[in-house]
C-alpha cells in the first residue's frame, strides 16, 4: 500500500489530497461532509472497507467559508467542482483505472447529484451517498430521476429525511437504508453508544454488499 499526499493547483487556491494506492483498478473518491472529515467514523471505516476489498482511494481536503455555503445551491456545486475537478483529472490522467466509485456525505452529495451524476463518463459508476440532503429539490430531483446503482443511507431522524420521499425513490436503482433513530451523523439518540456502533456496522455491511461486484 502507498500513500501520497499531493496539491493541485485550482483558478483560486491550491487543493490537497490524499491518495491511497493498493494497485487496484478501481478507485474510489471520497468527499466529506461540512465539519465531518475523513477521520469521523463513517469515513474511517469506509476507508478501511475499501483496503479490505482492494481499492484505491482519494480523499479531498476541501473547506468552504460560512460566506460560500450560503450561495445558492448550484454556486455551492461549482465551487465545490472547481476544486474536485482537478484532483480527478490529476488521479485519472494515466488512464490506470476502469472503475469509478463516488462515495460522499452530507455537503459531499452535492456536487455528485448536481454534476457527476450527469456526466456521461460516469453513468457507469457507483455512487454512495450517506446522508444527502434531499430536503434541497434539486438535489432530491437529480437522484430520484438518477440510473445509477450504488447506495442511499440515511436516518429517519436527519432532519432532510421524508418518508413521501424515500418511496419514490425507491424506483431508482440505488439501493436504499433507512437506519433507524439515526440522526444527520447516523448515531442513535445522539449518546447511545451501543446502537450507534451496531448502525455502524450495518452500514458498513449494506456498503461492502454494494461495493462486492466491483
Amino acid at each position: 500500500m502507498k500513500v501520497n499526499k499531493k496539491n493541485v493547483q485550482t483558478n483560486d487556491n491550491t487543493i490537497s489530497y490524499t491518495h491511497v494506492e493498493t494497485g487496484s483498478k478501481t478507485i474510489c473518491f471520497m468527499f466529506s461532509g461540512s465539519g465531518y472529515n475523513y477521520d469521523k467514523p463513517l469515513f474511517y471505516y469506509a476507508t478501511m472497507m475499501m483496503f479490505q476489498n482492494k481499492i484505491d482511494i482519494i480523499h479531498i481536503h476541501y473547506s468552504y467559508s460560512e460566506h460560500i455555503l450560503k450561495k445558492t445551491l448550484e454556486e455551492v456545486s461549482k465551487a465545490m467542482m472547481d476544486d474536485i475537478t482537478p484532483v480527478m483529472l490529476d488521479v485519472l490522467k494515466n488512464g490506470q483505472y476502469n472503475e469509478t466509485i463516488f462515495l460522499g456525505k452530507s455537503l459531499g452529495t452535492i456536487p455528485m447529484a448536481l454534476d457527476l451524476m450527469k456526466r456521461e463518463e460516469f453513468l457507469k459508476s457507483k455512487m454512495i451517498l450517506l446522508t444527502p440532503l434531499l430536503n434541497l429539490e434539486l438535489i432530491f430531483n437529480s437522484i430520484v430521476s438518477s440510473e445509477h446503482q450504488g447506495l442511499l443511507i440515511i436516518g429517519d431522524k436527519d432532519s432532510r429525511f421524508n418518508l413521501e420521499q424515500i418511496e419514490k425513490l425507491s424506483y431508482a436503482n440505488l439501493e436504499i437504508e433507512i437506519v433507524q433513530n439515526a440522526d444527520h451523523s447516523l448515531d442513535i439518540g445522539g449518546f447511545d453508544t451501543s446502537n450507534s456502533i451496531i448502525a455502524l456496522s450495518n452500514v458498513m455491511e449494506k456498503l461492502q454488499k454494494a461495493i462486492k461486484v466491483i
